[in-house]
């Protein structure tokens, strides 16, 4: 019989694998905290309305008097984000009857009666006609910039605009916001009316500023940041 073949050699005790170290249980996750509760009124009509606070315009409306304005004071208007403390409703000033009446806030009527009296002197001048009414398109009205309504809101929406269609004289045609032919009573008239607007409003758009303003001239005293004025 053949030899028995000798037994293997025994492992070496540093490579038998190691047991296996127990398994230790990942802590439980830290609990979220709760979100605060949502307000009530979020998204409501409520929480979109401006909380401005009405503005003491007592002065403004002294002004407005002696400037031979008629105006009658109108309840607060408050509409979403549009609307005004304490609005006027603006019938003629010195004599020039709007057509139809504007709502205006106090310091946009008084800008508007300035104007209108050195339109009068340009009436006089060029036309040789008294001015006798301003045709309105919008004063007050809740919309957006160029009745875009993903635009910002138009200063119309806090009865601080308002559009001049046209003038209106005694003793000649009336005339109608637009291009006049170059070199006409007509056109001088129109251009001095609208440049010296400027010296009123802080924002004044019209014939030769866009498309949008070709037909009328929108006024406006929008507060702009270091007074800067827009006269288009």
């Amino acid at each position: 019989m053949p030899p028995s073949a000798p037994p293997p050699p025994e492992r070496p005790s540093e490579l038998t694998p190691a047991a296996p170290a127990p398994a230790v249980a990942a802590p439980p996750p830290a609990e979220m905290p709760a979100p605060p509760p949502r307000p009530a009124d979020l998204g409501s009509e409520t929480a979109l309305a401006i909380k401005v606070e009405a503005v003491d315009d007592t002065a403004c409306r002294r002004r407005l008097e002696g400037l031979g304005a008629v105006v009658s004071p109108l309840p607060p208007i408050a509409l979403g984000q549009c609307g005004a403390a304490r609005p006027l409703l603006v019938s003629s000033l010195k004599g020039v009857a709007l057509n139809p009446p504007a709502t205006l806030v106090c310091p946009a009527a008084e800008a508007l009666a300035r104007w209108t009296t050195e339109v009068q002197v340009f009436a006089e001048r060029d036309l040789g006609a008294p001015l006798a009414i301003l045709g309105i398109g919008t004063s007050y009205l809740c919309r957006g910039q160029n009745h875009d309504p993903d635009a910002k809101l138009s200063e119309h929406a806090f009865a601080n605009g308002v559009d001049v269609m046209g003038y209106g004289f005694t003793g000649r045609p009336a005339i109608a916001v637009g291009p006049a032919a170059k070199g006409t009573p007509e056109a001088a008239f129109q251009a001095s009316a609208q440049a010296k607007a400027c010296a009123f409003f802080r924002t004044v758009l019209g014939p030769g500023s866009d498309a949008a303003h070709a037909n009328h001239l929108h006024l406006d005293e929008r507060e702009r940041s270091a007074g800067h004025r827009l006269c288009q």
